[in-house]
């Protein structure tokens, strides 16, 4: 087995990549340790240690990942996000997910939307992510819960 040094080789470009995937492919060690970074933002923990144990986690397990794991929030400031929607052909509804980008106060850099077939059309949307936007985390669950949308993938972020 490689040493996380050694993955660098195998990776086109020979350097670390961000992937985003979602909570349910990430393994239970990690998710606990962003729960003790949370506990200790918070002051809900005072230490390390107390953070771990009340995550049930080791304390070695939360410095061995403390830097390569962080809620999608956290790391988008400052980025383009592009995502695509596969959402119902009605009236409006590109509309309300424009205003639910807008009331997070994110940019919209483009759009492109696909001729609907079989009543469903495909939108890409580029966001830019300011430093006044709001929490992204929320703002795509928003759109995912928006009435009409069937799916939402995030393609990329810059």
């Amino acid at each position: 087995m490689k040493k996380r040094d050694d993955l660098s080789e195998t990776i086109p470009g020979g350097q670390d990549r961000y992937y985003v995937v979602t909570k349910n492919a990430v393994p239970g060690v990690l998710l606990k340790v962003v729960e003790a970074k949370q506990l200790l933002d918070t002051g809900k923990a005072q230490t390390v240690q107390e953070a771990a144990d009340q995550a049930g986690i080791s304390r070695s397990s939360f410095y061995k990942y403390k830097d390569d794991i962080f809620p999608f929030r956290e790391n988008a400031r400052g980025k383009t996000i592009t995502f695509v929607l596969q959402m119902q052909d009605e009236p409006g509804l590109l509309s309300d997910v424009l205003k639910i980008v807008a009331q997070h106060g994110a940019n919209i850099l483009t759009i492109h939307q696909s001729i609907p077939i079989g009543g469903i059309a495909s939108v890409t949307l580029s966001v830019d992510i300011l430093s006044s936007t709001g929490d992204v985390a929320e703002m795509i669950a928003m759109i995912e819960r928006q009435k009409g949308i069937a799916n939402l993938k995030i393609l990329g972020q810059e």
